[in-house]
């Protein structure tokens, strides 16, 4: 069962920052097909017999490295599509098939494994309530467009944590795995309508299409969001 709360507290964080204004839109997808796309170590998680990958856009606010004054806060959009996986140990983690980002300080985290992409990103809250994202990763592929209503709020059952709550993120550098581990508040979820939707995220990362209407969510965000130095996996 994936917990609601931190599993860990990342009393000495590599960066704060918030996670604001996210949709997750999940498809369920053949274990296989997942597992292909994984490294050595780890291994799909599945949820009612399938994988799980999820578009994840949201704002990246006041990003900062710890004691670095209020002038170097950053904010700015970051698309994440992520899979569900488990480490070697059996714990689970988040796996990063791809993350868009509009800030080219986001690249220096590839040193750990992590594969960001600079696009020109877009992230707009309507008057009418509701939330645009959009972008296209340099070179002009791949892209996205997405628009969505954010409904009421909901308390997460079982699949709704299971989508949403991860608490470490596994990287692979210099022939290695490595976990990012993650401290937040618990995601305050809603319900949220489709109302545009084109991507090609997908198929860049070599999965096949996707089969169905998507599930999603919506959460308003996490604004102390702590992420702790990368630690070897064993």
């Amino acid at each position: 069962m994936v917990s609601l709360t931190a599993e860990q507290q990342v009393s000495l964080p590599m960066l704060k920052v918030g996670w604001l204004h996210q949709t997750f839109v999940h498809w369920p997808y053949d274990p296989a097909a997942v597992q292909a796309l994984l490294p050595s170590g780890l291994t799909v998680d599945t949820y009612d017999d399938a994988a799980w990958v999820s578009l994840t856009p949201f704002l990246m606010s006041r990003l900062r490295m710890p004691g670095l004054p209020a002038t170097a806060l950053a904010s700015f959009p970051e698309t994440n599509l992520r899979t569900y996986v488990r480490l070697p140990d059996g714990r689970d983690a988040l796996w990063f098939l791809s993350i868009e980002v509009s800030s080219a300080v986001m690249l220096t985290a590839h040193a750990i494994g992590v594969p960001y992409y600079v696009g020109d990103l877009s992230l707009h809250v309507g008057e009418d309530g509701t939330v645009a994202y959009a972008g296209t990763r340099r070179g002009g592929e791949p892209s996205y467009r997405l628009t969505v209503r954010p409904g009421t709020p909901i308390a997460a059952e079982e699949r709704d944590l299971w989508l949403t709550s991860r608490w470490r993120a596994a990287t692979r550098r210099a022939g290695r795995l490595w976990e990012v581990p993650v401290d937040h508040e618990p995601w305050p979820l809603a319900t949220v309508g489709i109302e545009e939707f084109q991507q090609s995220l997908l198929r860049a990362a070599a999965l096949p299409p996707a089969a169905g209407e998507p599930l999603a969510h919506f959460s308003e965000g996490v604004h102390r969001v702590r992420l702790g130095v990368p630690r070897r996996v064993r």
